[in-house]
C-alpha cells in the first residue's frame, strides 16, 4: 500500500498538540494532512504554488475529508505523512493519505478538494497544465 505513494512528508509530533489522554489530539491529524498536501504542491509545482493562488489560477479548498484512526501518536512521535492524487475530475480532485510510525499505520484518509476562486467565491476548473503535472508525478493513466 505504502508503495503506491511517491511522496511523504516527515515532522514531529510537539507538546500542543497533545491531549489530557497523552495522545495527539484528533483533529491535528488534518492539520498534519493539510501540511503534508502543501509540501506535496510544493514538489509538483515548485515556485508557482503561491502564484497561481495569488492569480486565482489554482488555490484548491478542503470539500470533505474522511478520518479513519487505527492507532494514536503521542509525543515526540516522528510521522511520516504520504500523500498521493488518485483522481482528477474538472475542478475537483480526490487524495488518499497514511500517517505512519515507522511500520505502524496510525490514520487513513481521503480528502477532496475543489479548485477554488476566491474573488467569484465558486469552484474553478483545474487548469490543463496543472493536471498534466499531476498526472506526470503520479503516473495517472491519462484520457
Amino acid at each position: 500500500m505504502l508503495q503506491d505513494y511517491r511522496f511523504s512528508h516527515r515532522l514531529r509530533v510537539r507538546y500542543s498538540e497533545i491531549d489530557g489522554q497523552k495522545i495527539v489530539f484528533n483533529a491535528h491529524y488534518s492539520t498534519y494532512i493539510d501540511i503534508a498536501t502543501t509540501e506535496y504542491f510544493r514538489t509538483i509545482l515548485d515556485d508557482q504554488m503561491l502564484s497561481l493562488a495569488q492569480s486565482h489560477t489554482f488555490d484548491p479548498a478542503l470539500k470533505k475529508i474522511t478520518l479513519e484512526f487505527n492507532k494514536p501518536a503521542k509525543l515526540d512521535d516522528f510521522l511520516d505523512i504520504y500523500c498521493r492524487i488518485f483522481k482528477i475530475g474538472t475542478t475537483s480532485f480526490q487524495l488518499q493519505h497514511t500517517i505512519t510510525r515507522g511500520e505502524e499505520i496510525l490514520v487513513e484518509a481521503e480528502v477532496v478538494q475543489v479548485n477554488y476562486n476566491t474573488e467569484s467565491s465558486k469552484a474553478i476548473p483545474i487548469p490543463e497544465e496543472i493536471k498534466q503535472k499531476i498526472t506526470r508525478y503520479e503516473k495517472l493513466p491519462t484520457h
